[in-house]
């Protein structure tokens, strides 16, 4: 069989394809990092002429006559240039100039050396649903609570306890479920409290200890599953290397955190005050958050008071008196740790024919957990249904009072569904029929927003559907396709409340990122330039050595998550590296040791992993998460801030580490020579 040269071959990189298709990854990594909107500008008989055409099939409504658009000769489009849209285009780009071609697209969906993308995301994406589920029974809050009452008065204390449980909880179920609900509830709990001048201390830390351990399972992450994939690492091999490291990080930097980098008294308290909660609140039952309406005006109260007693008592019941699905909140845990330990089990006993996917385990148990899910929603549909039209009405009611007040109508504003709060569009049905067009802002449309009612995975942003038309007549208004899929959502978010939520909040985004990321770096690799930097690599590990490369790789990935496509894209684009360097030695017939190479792969995983908290918001997907949610929550974290705060946070987490990791491979690893699978 030919030698598979493209792995250690870099003559091609002078060819102009080549040199584009470098550009076109850097300028993509960029864009992720600082995303933007293009204004597209379209004749607006043209804009007519599609309108009137999907209306007529009754796709849409009827376009709406106003005078101020008729005289506009353009409308205006905003399409979003973010992770999601700018790797796809920039693959589309690469295909068009036949930079990429079959091989690469193929490489990076269905998989090549070990690594299959479509795998990866099935495996991540259903366990996804069965952590998320998990939170949205109210188990996370519900113990957040109880951590709460056992720290008491003391704040060190209780900074010790609520961190400890964040490190516990989320080496089992992931980052993502400790930011869906510990965020929300931190910041909570800092609002209410007296003497917490800023919460910065206690939000900054969740978001750290939540990505530091992420780091211990293969399942907690996808780029700990491409990680293992790349080098077919078993997963019970993984943990157990990464387990001491991630370990010692947690324990060392608990004080360094409490005593160094947030000792002031005004952030951790010695003592922390909360407010009273009322009894006549303690006596109401807790409504599920992700039932529509279910806070009724509570949200409303809250955003108008944000700053005085009544606000702070509304945001003490969120966290003294929170719901819990106690059924479903043990049905889900028995899920996810039998499906965990049957990953671990097959995975470590895996087949000598070839390897099972993993997502033949984690699929079914999704599917079982749905089936729950909606078999829950099912039976109690009559309460779900009666608790989301009385705190429907409620709202309108304050709505309209504070509208007869202040003499001024209140808009309304669509807002993702958070399992934490219960936020919700309170936009009603017969609105949602007669709404404008989807997108359209005034002579503005909007590609990236979605309409108010059929979703709730607008992450915040305002709902850009305008309501009122004065220069349009009272006409009843034709059933169209999206008021009939805007009906079946409302019907599904009372009837099924829990699954409605969880898929929502799946992060779907993930999948065409990763899979357009595999593209782009599969294309580096058959144009020569992971080669490149393969032998640049190289070039330091043999002058450095083993110590060299744990240092130089932790630092590489730590920078490279906040500039080559948030931490997924990093570890797709080092994983191809370090595997053109083995390729290398395995050409010169130079082998690697085993203890270089693991000191090497394992240093890249704590990076991936650690380098979510580190310099910009985008250097993961979580941090992404964790800043929307704290917006929603009156907290806003400038860029710069997020960078001061988080960078002695990383520095001391990598130097402990990546010391502790020094001391693991030159006790566990010999210096035999490596061979790959």
């Amino acid at each position: 069989m030919a030698e598979d040269t493209s792995k250690f071959d870099t003559s091609g990189i002078t060819e102009w394809r080549s040199i584009v298709t470098l550009v076109v990854f850097v300028l993509t990594n960029i864009n992720v990092l600082f995303p933007f909107h293009i204004p597209l500008f379209i004749p607006r008989w043209a804009y007519n002429a599609f309108h009137d055409a999907l209306s007529a099939i009754r796709v849409l409504r009827r376009r709406p006559r106003r005078a101020d658009d008729e005289r506009k000769a353009f409308v205006r489009y905003n399409f979003p240039m973010n992770f999601v849209t700018a790797p796809l285009i920039a693959d589309l780009f690469l295909l068009a100039i036949s930079a990429i071609g079959r091989e690469e697209v193929r490489g990076g969906t269905i998989g090549a050396d070990h690594i299959s993308p479509l795998d990866i995301m099935l495996f991540f994406i259903t366990l996804a649903y069965i952590a998320i589920s998990i939170d949205a029974s109210g188990l996370i809050r519900w113990l957040a609570y109880k951590v709460l009452l056992w720290g008491g008065n003391s704040g060190h204390k209780l900074f010790f306890y609520l961190y400890s449980f964040f490190a516990f909880l989320g080496s089992f179920i992931g980052n993502d479920p400790i930011i869906l609900s510990g965020t929300p509830f931190l910041a909570y709990m800092t609002r209410v409290s007296s003497n917490i001048q800023h919460p910065r201390a206690w939000v900054f830390t969740q978001f750290a200890v939540a990505n530091i351990v992420s780091a211990i399972l293969v399942s907690s992450n996808p780029t700990n599953l491409v990680l293992a994939g790349a080098f077919q690492v078993r997963f019970v091999d993984y943990t157990v290397n990464m387990i001491v490291p991630v370990v010692v990080t947690v324990i060392v930097l608990f004080p360094c955190l409490l005593y160094v980098i947030f000792r002031q008294e005004k952030l951790i308290p010695k003592s922390i005050t909360l407010h009273e909660l009322p009894e006549e609140i303690r006596a109401e039952k807790p409504k599920n958050p992700c039932i529509p309406y279910a806070r009724g005006a509570a949200e409303e109260e809250e955003n108008l008071h944000a700053d005085d007693e009544k606000g702070k008592l509304i945001e003490l019941a969120e966290i003294m008196h929170p719901f819990l699905d106690k059924k479903s909140a043990i049905f889900g845990t028995v899920i996810i740790a039998t499906t965990l330990v049957v990953v671990l089990v097959l995975n470590a006993v895996k087949p000598t024919d070839g390897e099972l996917p993993v997502f033949w385990v984690t699929l079914p148990a999704a599917v079982v957990m749905f089936c729950w899910d909606i078999s829950v929603g099912w039976l109690g549909r009559k309460e779900t249904r009666e608790i989301a039209h009385n705190g429907r009405r409620e709202l309108e009611q304050a709505r309209a009072q504070r509208a007869a007040e202040t003499g001024v109508t209140v808009p309304e504003s669509g807002s993702r569904t958070d399992l934490g709060s219960g936020r919700d569009d309170a936009t009603s049905e017969k609105q949602s029929q007669s709404a404008a067009p989807e997108g359209l802002e005034g002579d503005a449309i909007n590609v990236g927003k979605v309409p108010r009612v059929p979703s709730d995975t607008s992450a915040g942003k305002e709902s850009c559907v305008d309501v009122e038309h004065p220069l349009e007549k009272d006409l009843p208004e034709p059933t169209t396709l999206v008021s009939l899929v805007a009906r079946a959502w409302t019907w599904s978010r009372k009837t099924f409340p829990t699954a409605t939520a969880v898929l929502s909040l799946l992060p779907l985004a993930l999948v065409p990122f990763a899979f357009t990321m595999f593209v782009l770096v599969q294309a580096l690799v058959t144009k020569g330039w992971v080669p490149v930097f393969a032998y640049g690599w190289d070039h330091w590990v043999n002058r450095t050595g083993t110590v060299g490369a744990i240092g130089g790789m932790g630092f590489v990935s730590v920078l490279l998550c906040n500039f080559a496509g948030t931490n997924i894209g990093t570890t797709i684009l080092i994983c191809r590296v370090l595997q053109s360097w083995v390729a290398i030695h395995e050409h010169n017939g130079i082998p690697i040791s085993n203890r270089t190479f693991w000191a090497t792969v394992y240093s890249m995983a704590l990076g991936v992993n650690y380098g979510a908290f580190s310099i910009a918001f985008s250097a993961s997907l979580a941090g992404l998460l964790w800043r929307d949610i704290l917006g929603r929550k009156h907290i806003h974290i400038r860029a710069r801030d997020f960078a001061r705060f988080n960078v002695p946070i990383i520095a001391i987490s990598m130097v402990i580490g990546c010391a502790v990791l020094v001391g693991e491979v030159y006790i566990m690893r010999d210096t035999e020579p490596y061979v790959s699978s």
